[in-house]
């Protein structure tokens, strides 16, 4: 086993205390290399994980964020599973430290079945397995990548996910907790602006399910579902047969009009009550927030996910 560590130009104490640790890892026979700079400002998240890949030999790589803490048993499970599949980025279940942070978010990653870990890759909660856990072969993180050295405010995860998975690459997903992840204000991740995220998101939506379907229902004729319809380009949204929803007062309103629409007459797209709408949706409702009436709903029309619907907030 080796340790690969990149400090990128940090000003507190990092280079001592992995100085500290070198000595007593490699007592333990854990080859340790140390990288690194000191230029006046850091070159982000996606350079310094690279340089730590670059730097390493190992056949095979097991990501860890400087802020969480991961179980004894993570390597050993996780590259057991990665044998078995030399094309799938590895995760596993999580605790979070404060354990009452983003509680909704955390239930979202551990209860994911195998399935949903790639149905649900379109929604705002970023790659169905979380960066700090994953695993895989070198080999592959090498067909794949590097990380989006862009810098500070670059969603470098989520844009190696996505290249992953138009590369056919696999997600599987080990089912124990072995890694605590902290939430805490100064984490890179805060950087990333929802606007940034969401134009992937979209565009990704675009290039991977939506060539699939001649026509689709958006679920949600609020504010997230308005927002996805204007953001599609002209073509998908002349596949956006309707709207639809449980709210009497969209419900009766009858329609929604594309104000900023330079077509002539302005698109005009019906509202619908969902039990007269007809799938593939697109749902624009976030999951866990209505006491399960949504998810009752949603259960009510017997239909599979990943070909009849999907999870897009």
């Amino acid at each position: 086993m080796e340790l690969s560590v990149f400090n990128d130009a940090s000003k507190d104490k990092s280079g001592a205390i992995i100085e500290k640790w070198r000595v007593k890892l490699e007592d333990t026979g854990v080859h340790v290399i140390i990288g690194g700079h000191n230029s006046p400002s850091p070159r982000g998240v996606g350079y310094s994980k690279n340089q730590a890949v670059a730097q390493s030999s190992g056949s095979y790589l097991c990501f860890l964020d400087s802020d969480d803490v991961m179980m004894p048993q993570r390597v050993r499970l996780q590259h057991q599973a990665a044998v078995q599949h030399p094309s799938s980025i590895v995760g596993c279940q999580v605790r979070r430290d404060p354990p009452d942070s983003t509680e909704r978010y955390t239930r979202w990653i551990n209860q994911l079945t195998a399935e949903q870990l790639l149905t649900q890759v379109f929604t705002s909660n970023g790659p169905t397995v979380i960066m700090p856990t994953w695993f895989c072969s070198r080999a592959w993180f090498s067909h794949v990548g590097p990380f989006d050295e862009g810098g500070r405010g670059v969603p470098e995860d989520l844009l190696f996910f996505y290249e992953h998975l138009r590369k056919g690459g696999g997600v599987i997903r080990v089912d124990q907790s072995l890694l605590l992840y902290r939430y805490h204000p100064q984490a890179a991740t805060h950087s990333v602006l929802e606007a940034t995220i969401w134009t992937h998101r979209v565009r990704f939506l675009e290039e991977q399910a939506l060539p699939r379907w001649a026509a689709f229902t958006i679920w949600n004729a609020g504010k997230q579902g308005r927002r996805l319809y204007r953001s599609l380009t002209a073509a998908n949204r002349h596949k956006v047969v309707a709207f639809c929803d449980v709210d009497e007062k969209k419900i009766r309103k009858g329609f929604y009009c594309h104000e900023d629409s330079q077509e002539r007459p302005k698109p005009r797209i019906p509202i619908l009550h969902f039990r007269a709408a007809r799938p593939p949706f697109i749902i624009c409702v976030k999951l866990d927030l209505t006491g399960g009436a949504f998810e009752d709903n949603l259960r009510s029309l017997h239909l599979q996910e990943g070909q009849d619907f999907l999870h897009f907030s």
